[in-house]
């Protein structure tokens, strides 16, 4: 095995993330907002995003891929897309499918919204809060590809308890996936990565597609770059890109 290197109306919604928060569930991401809003995406939070949000209080609606406007016939699952570049990239190259994404932060949410709104998209649903939610709330063998990109790596041995990718969101993974799904990691802390390779396979319910080194070095042609991506590679930190199928 390889080693790696004022209060707006969108502001006074509690959501589930926030009430967990009051009981013993830790989160997994840190800061909800940093930046005042422009107007524009003060308007899309309370606009927009109420007709795309995931209406988690409901079922899911059964298929999945009816949430979306447009026929879809898959269904992809992004948690904490940050801006949003990669979701908008992967829902303009493949229009066969619907994608939900997950992202806390109300900053990178609106700028999605911005991205959604300019493109006119209509295969995007939004969580904005904590995507442990989601994955409780979605049925069996539902969606076709996870994307968990660059998550928090909480480098602080005190924080590591809270990364995402624990036993707990595996197992969650792997009952949300379809058979021969695919779950996609990134990370550019290798100590992050490790943890994460090791326990995903532990959980004996996927395959790593790696076969060299190059495979979870170099990033796939159909995995686009994203911001923070970039960032990494100019601090001279080198991401690991690890893909996994599920049995």
């Amino acid at each position: 095995m390889p080693a790696f290197a004022g209060m707006t109306n969108w502001e006074s919604i509690v959501l589930p993330d926030q009430q967990t928060q009051r009981g013993e569930r830790l989160r997994s991401y840190g800061r909800r907002k940093v930046r005042p809003l422009s107007e524009r995406k003060d308007r899309l939070l309370n606009e927009l995003l109420p007709t795309l949000r995931l209406p988690l209080r409901e079922p899911a609606p059964s298929p999945l891929a009816s949430l979306f406007a447009r026929a879809a016939d898959q269904v992809w699952l992004e948690i904490g897309f940050g801006s949003g570049e990669h979701l908008v990239w992967q829902a303009e190259h493949h229009r066969h499918a619907g994608f939900i994404g997950c992202e806390p932060f109300i900053n990178g949410v609106a700028s999605l919204l911005g991205k959604i709104e300019t493109l006119s998209l209509n295969t995007i649903r939004i969580h904005d809060g904590d995507a442990r939610d989601v994955l409780a709330w979605l049925p069996n063998n539902a969606i076709g590809r996870i994307f968990v990109l660059f998550p928090d790596p909480w480098p602080k041995k005190r924080h590591q308890k809270r990364r995402l990718v624990s036993p707990e969101a595996v197992a969650d993974f792997a009952r949300a996936l379809r058979q021969g799904g695919e779950l996609r990691f990134a990370s550019d802390s290798g100590d992050y990565a490790g943890e994460a390779l090791l326990t995903i396979l532990a959980s004996r319910a996927f395959a790593w597609a790696a076969e060299s080194a190059k495979d979870w070095r170099v990033r796939p042609p159909d995995w686009p770059e994203t911001r923070y991506e970039r960032k990494a590679l100019s601090e001279g930190r080198k991401p690991a890109y690890l893909r996994f199928r599920r049995l």
